[in-house]
């Protein structure tokens, strides 16, 4: 069976997408699974050169041990907020300085956002995948969602910014909704459903 490899140590960007990906005849590995120590340095200036470079890097790292019949797959994802000319973007895992620390990502966008009124608080997820081949054929693909950001984080669940990103057709945040209800409409979700189609031509 062809092996699907995500470049990324992010647990658990690796279980949602473990999940949305659950019913495709192919094994879907993590770094880790795969005893891979890389950290790709992320210095793009767009969700797509730091996708590409992640999924290129390991790429070569794999066709350098002489693998074959895999897939590798990269997420560079991020919210942009509109009254912050698309802050924090593709600094979104970094905005308050330490990488992944969400509490304080959380903390810094509320503080820059204080005063400024619900209809001037619009914002979208945005997750761009890169994807290569064994061969290495390059494809990609762009996931979207429109919402707001409220005032305080409301809900447990999710990662990220989700406890913020109010979702109007689902009437609640992202970090509210469950994963099934989230992995349907999210930015990422809607990535992979398109890039499912390009990886059952693959497989």
């Amino acid at each position: 069976m062809k092996k699907l490899i995500l470049a990324s140590n992010n647990k658990k960007k690796v279980k949602e997408i473990k999940e949305i990906l659950k019913d495709l005849p192919i094994e879907v590995r993590s770094l880790q699974d795969e005893n891979i120590d890389i950290e790709v340095v992320e210095d793009g200036n767009t969700f797509e050169e730091n996708a590409k470079k992640k999924a290129k890097e390991i790429y070569e790292f794999l066709l350098e041990k002489g693998e074959n019949n895999f897939i590798v797959l990269s997420d560079d994802s991020g919210i942009a907020v509109d009254y912050l000319n698309g802050e924090p973007g593709i600094h979104s895992a970094r905005y308050a300085g330490s990488h992944g620390d969400d509490a304080k990502n959380n903390e810094k966008l509320l503080m820059k956002l204080k005063g400024v009124k619900k209809e001037d608080r619009t914002a979208k997820f945005v997750c761009q995948l890169a994807l290569f081949t064994d061969a290495g054929k390059y494809y990609k693909v762009t996931g979207e969602v429109k919402g707001y950001i409220i005032e305080e984080l409301h809900g447990e669940g999710g990662f990220g910014y989700d406890p913020l990103f109010f979702y109007p057709p689902l009437n609640k945040t992202f970090g509210e909704a469950d994963s099934e209800e989230k992995n349907k409409i999210s930015h990422r979700g809607v990535a992979l459903k398109e890039l499912k189609n390009i990886i059952i031509k693959l497989i």
